[in-house]
């Protein structure tokens, strides 16, 4: 489902994600309070949603669809925040409302079907050309725990679960991790969804703020 007030906008990505075999548009909104309605009565598996919009914005239309729409796959709707630039003052807010990502809206094609198909399969996604900027923008601005973070939380977590989230919360993908670990993709997988699982969190987007927001990692940390 595509949320932009501006239809040639919405028309572009239709044509973009309408073009791949496995991806399906089931809607349009151009309004936050449109997007609430439609999502509840199509229940979309992903939504790309525009933030500054009239009336409800994507912040509040993106926190009520993740906390109250399921997917007819019986999942929360995942949110896949579309923004115009980098630094948005609201991006980091929509995903502490629920959002599993953002992308900029001058992405190249492949990039946004990309995008919708990692969010789809419950993988965040943050445009790479940003990332750095927005962590540091948001732990620069936000006390961190001196301590390293909830103890409690995190003593959930194995020894090498730590280490997963670490490089993870750096950016590094999978098959990244498994480099650094010397470890196969398919244990990096296991034990991403064993953190997860722990945390109770939705995805990577979601681990890599636990991360910096307890401490386990800051800006810079190698």
């Amino acid at each position: 489902m595509i949320v932009d007030d501006q239809a040639v906008v919405r028309a572009g990505f239709a044509a973009i994600l309408g073009a791949e075999p496995d991806l399906t548009v089931v809607g349009e909104a151009g309004t936050g309070e449109q997007a609430l309605a439609l999502a509840a009565e199509v229940r979309p598996d992903v939504v790309l949603m525009d933030i500054r919009m009239p009336g409800m914005d994507g912040l509040a239309a993106t926190e009520r669809i993740t906390a109250s729409v399921t997917s007819l796959s019986g999942d929360a709707v995942r949110v896949l925040v579309l923004t115009t630039f980098g630094l948005d003052e609201y991006v980091f807010a929509a995903l502490r409302a629920g959002a599993s990502g953002f992308l900029l809206k001058d992405a190249q094609p492949q990039t946004v079907i990309d995008a919708v198909r990692l969010v789809a399969a419950g993988e965040g996604m943050l445009d790479p050309g940003v990332t750095r900027q927005l962590i540091n923008a948001f732990v620069n601005g936000a006390p961190v725990p001196a301590s390293g973070g909830d103890s409690g939380e995190l003593a959930q977590l194995t020894d090498r679960e730590l280490d997963v989230l670490r490089l993870a919360a750096r950016g590094l993908s999978n098959a990244e991790i498994a480099g650094e670990l010397v470890v196969s993709t398919s244990t990096v997988k296991t034990h991403m969804n064993a953190i997860l699982g722990k945390l109770k969190l939705r995805d990577r987007v979601q681990a890599t703020i636990f991360a910096y927001e307890t401490g386990l990692i800051r800006p810079g940390q190698r």
